[in-house]
């Protein structure tokens, strides 16, 4: 049956508008897409890395949560890489070169976890060089985002986000039950060989960017294009209007976290296999895509203040529910272990994605023209540096409190510590813009696209195609 080209045309506005939320499908965007899909899909490894440290390496929560705390460190100096990439051409280009090189470099991590890898040492330098990998990449994405995202108006706030971010969750989606399943039958180097397979699509599509050649600059002309980045730079992150909220995001996320006490209480005492800590992955990318759906749906239009306020409380009210499971009181009440952790999961990432969202709206939002990779990547990487603190906070107070692998009697006071922590940047929302300076920032956003005679010099060497 022939389908005439009406038929065609509503069918591509529809998968235009539900499944790209409006943005046209062309192959830049198809390219971004991909990068948060891969930076979704590695996460088959993740239950590899946390059992081959946990049995193989023999390491305990404490030095496990200072050496998740380390492998940051690549996601905090990430202003570094949007710097040289905004300024940096490799062989006439800003963008391409630097996907291409990110992906190798994921494939090389992985493949030494899976070959050459036995100390601890040389595991942390191979998971931070899988970081480098993804922060590098995430860096070039985020810079065409914020690009496409400073022309959205109010309405459509953070579809763009919403859609990359989904992109990533649906990654994690497809691979989080198999991330178990495949340590049932596999040892954790083979899963660390699969893994390496995908970072190497990341440098495929680097191709798809639209991109053009630009002439090599003097050394006089790149050192004052230098100079002018960084006057533009200090010029941004003096306004009170960035720094303010920039503060709050890092108190927001570097209060302690108990995760790596959690892996060694749910796999040492509580016994989950590797196959059900796979269906909990499971579930917690589908409350990820859940958590933008809604986020998308009903919360962008919403102040950041209002949403910050409510999913802080919230969280830290449900994020109590965890001390039936450390203390056992579920079994008490009827509720499995393994039906607990699952409903417990859920709730709490899908709180967790729409807290999150409006953090990558807002640094979208403060972005000025001509820095966005520089400034964005600035903007992110000290909520990175936030959850490097968290880590190294949560291995600290593990420390104190004497956990072990195998002492969990005082996780209890873990769990309200961490949970109470969240609280702590309330008092501080309104160094958040308030609904009027969001409306006008997103306002000033559009004025600046629309005039940008009236804006300093940006790069146009690049073309961008399908811009919304």
């Amino acid at each position: 049956m022939l389908i005439d080209s009406s038929g065609l045309s509503k069918v591509k506005d529809s998968v235009k508008a539900k499944i790209f939320f409006g943005h046209e499908p062309n192959a830049e965007l198809i390219a971004i897409l991909t990068v948060y899909f891969v930076q979704g899909i590695v996460g088959l490894a993740r239950l590899a890395v946390s059992f081959f440290l946990k049995d193989e390496l023999h390491l305990s929560p404490t030095q496990v949560s200072a050496m998740l705390g380390l492998v940051v460190l690549p996601w905090v100096i990430k202003p570094v890489y949007g710097f040289i990439s905004d300024g940096v051409p490799i062989f006439g280009y800003r963008r391409r070169p630097y996907l291409v090189l990110s992906g190798i470099l994921g494939t090389i991590s992985w493949l030494s976890l899976a070959t050459i890898v036995h100390t601890t040492w040389a595991a942390t330098a191979a998971i931070a060089l899988g970081s480098l990998s993804i922060a590098v990449s995430d860096v070039i994405v985020d810079s065409l985002v914020v690009e496409r995202a400073r022309i959205e108006s109010q309405a459509d706030a953070g579809s763009l986000q919403s859609l990359c971010w989904g992109a990533s969750a649906f990654g994690g989606l497809i691979t989080a039950y198999f991330s178990g399943m495949l340590l049932e039958h596999f040892s954790t180097h083979t899963v660390f060989a699969i893994t390496a397979l995908f970072p190497l699509l990341v440098s495929g599509v680097a191709w798809l960017i639209a991109e053009s050649p630009i002439s090599q600059d003097t050394d006089q002309q790149a050192s004052l294009k230098i100079k002018h980045q960084l006057g533009q730079l200090r010029q941004a992150i003096t306004q009170k209007a960035i720094w303010l909220p920039t503060a709050f995001v890092f108190i927001w996320q570097a209060t302690p976290t108990a995760d790596s006490a959690f892996f060694f209480f749910t796999t040492n005492e509580l016994h989950f296999e590797p196959e059900f800590l796979g269906r909990v992955r499971l579930v917690t990318s589908l409350a990820s895509l859940i958590g933008v759906g809604i986020f998308q749906r009903f919360l962008k239009t919403i102040p950041f203040r209002v949403i910050f306020g409510w999913s802080t409380v919230l969280s830290a009210a449900l994020g109590m529910t965890t001390l039936l499971l450390v203390t056992h009181t579920n079994r008490l009440i009827g509720i499995d272990d393994h039906w607990f952790s699952l409903g417990d999961s859920l709730i709490l990432t899908v709180m967790g994605q729409i807290a999150f969202m409006p953090v990558l709206v807002l640094a979208a939002r403060l972005c000025p023209p001509g820095v966005e990779a520089t400034l964005f990547a600035l903007l992110m990487s000290v909520s990175n540096l936030a959850g490097m603190v968290s880590y190294e906070f949560g291995s600290i107070i593990m420390h104190w409190l004497g956990i072990t692998e195998t002492n969990f009697e005082s996780l209890w006071l873990l769990v309200m510590i961490t949970n109470l922590s969240t609280l702590l940047p309330l008092p501080f929302l309104h160094w958040l813009p308030d609904a009027q300076e969001q409306a006008e920032t997103s306002a000033k956003n559009e004025a600046q696209t629309l005039l940008p005679d009236l804006i300093p010099e940006r790069d146009t060497s690049t073309t961008r195609v399908g811009s919304n």
